[in-house]
């Protein structure tokens, strides 16, 4: 459900008219028959004798890491210029890149199953272990780097993040530590048709700050706690706020493909692919583009392709492509990892757990919904929510999504069972972590290499 938009005759024809924009959504619509289940993780390598980050090349490095994967396991190698940058496999829909600070992603092929995306997370984890331990290379499951400062995490050599970084100093104060620091996790879900898609759209967003509540894992930053139970979640506040957040234009009257395209159109690009080279339109509107007017290449109109890789810089609670993504979420271990797609797939993919759901929060309103967000990142599961603590609602909406589970009849509902237990508990990871570092290692950090590991 993720990876590069294929580079077909049809992708590369100009965008006519804005049909053809709300026609690359329709192209998502399935019946639900077809709909699958997309994970995407993030983790953090670190070098084992000394806990410092995996450069780029070297014995020991994210070079290595993807050649090891690639000769080893039957990953096909992809490039940029001379660097290999990413790993596809021939027989399947998944693939393995970076993110800007060598972080390690495995964007996993659509499957029918929660049991059949942990199950390709366990084998992942299986396969960069066994590349890893031969190079003294551990991967950390935690939403932002415990100990390194930016200067100290390696760059990427991937063009995009050249555009990207510097763009980003512009327009917010942490989206660096956005790029270099934090690690998420997220699942891809489809929908049927328009309403079916606003219908989760707007149940998502609504519910995606107690996502970021119950997965929070993110409690340290440069060797001690950062005040934050998510510090990734704090991050996306002042990244780039006119490409992400909480969209409350979802939730007007009249709301469907037409407004998010709208909404899209004047998002600011970062590049546009040509010749296989990154041409820097930061800043520019695709809808001057759609014009013909874009200074960086006069005359020339987008294609959709161009409109695909535009989409994928839009980064909201919840983003829309040819199916949603759900974004809340702290990186963490391979419990929390298969617990997301469970969480999300017995809300959205039963009927009657979805509408028991949106009922949940149909009469939410902007303010509601975004103080909530402003303070979960902070408060965790303490957070208020229409009333009451994320910490109650937890406990309706884990019943709801385990009934929409078991009506589908899989046998996945004992993924939810780490999330049940923090909510029995009343305590996130983060809070755990916290614990363990206050009164177990003696507020040394080092202990967390051996906790957050995979």
């Amino acid at each position: 459900m993720s990876g590069p938009t294929p580079d077909t005759a049809q992708a590369r024809a100009p965008i006519e008219n804005r049909d053809q924009l709300i026609g690359y959504f329709t192209d998502g619509f399935k019946p639900k028959a077809e709909w699958r289940i997309g994970t995407e993780h993030e983790k953090f390598p670190f070098l084992k004798a000394t806990h410092a980050p995996v450069p780029y090349a070297g014995e020991s490095s994210i070079k290595a890491l993807l050649e090891g994967l690639r000769d080893q396991f039957g990953w096909e190698g992809v490039y940029e210029g001379e660097h290999i940058i990413a790993l596809s496999r021939p027989d399947s829909l998944a693939n393995i890149s970076l993110e800007p600070g060598g972080q390690f992603e495995l964007s996993g092929a659509p499957l029918n199953s929660v049991g059949e995306t942990c199950s390709e997370i366990s084998e992942h984890l299986r396969q960069v272990r066994d590349v890893g331990d031969r190079l003294g290379v551990g991967f950390l499951g935690l939403g932002a780097s415990p100990v390194w400062t930016r200067a100290e995490t390696p760059v990427m050599p991937k063009g995009r993040y050249k555009i990207m970084a510097p763009y980003m100093d512009k327009v917010g104060s942490m989206g660096r530590d956005m790029m270099f620091r934090t690690c998420t996790v997220q699942v891809n879900l489809d929908y049927a048709d328009e309403a079916d898609m606003v219908k989760k759209l707007r149940t998502s967003i609504a519910l995606q700050p107690l996502a970021t509540a119950l997965f929070a894992n993110s409690p340290f930053l440069e060797g001690k706690p950062n005040g934050y139970q998510s510090f990734r979640s704090h991050v996306w506040t002042d990244t780039d706020n006119a490409r992400a957040g909480m969209t409350p234009f979802v939730f007007e009257d009249g709301m469907g493909l037409e407004r998010y395209v709208d909404y899209a159109l004047d998002v600011p690009m970062y590049f546009a692919m040509r010749g296989g080279k990154y041409v820097n339109t930061a800043g520019e509107s695709f809808r001057k583009f759609l014009e013909g007017k874009l200074p960086q290449l006069p005359g020339e109109k987008p294609t959709l392709k161009d409109w695909a890789d535009h989409l994928t810089t839009i980064f909201p609670e919840v983003r829309l492509k040819k199916y949603l993504e759900m974004r809340g979420a702290d990186s963490g271990l391979q419990d929390k990892l298969c617990a997301l797609p469970a969480f999300w797939v017995g809300l959205l993919y039963d009927q009657s757990a979805l509408d028991a759901a949106y009922d949940l929060i149909k009469a939410s309103t902007t303010q509601q919904r975004q103080t909530t967000r402003d303070h979960v990142a902070k408060q965790g599961l303490a957070t208020e929510f229409m009333g009451r603590s994320l910490l109650d609602l937890a406990k309706d909406v884990l019943a709801i999504s385990r009934a929409g589970l078991e009506a589908r009849g899989l046998q996945e509902s004992n993924f939810l069972n780490v999330l049940d237990d923090e909510v029995a508990r009343g305590k996130t990871r983060a809070e755990d972590l916290l614990d363990l570092y206050n009164n177990v290692w003696g507020k040394d950090i080092a202990p967390v290499f051996k906790a957050a590991a995979f």
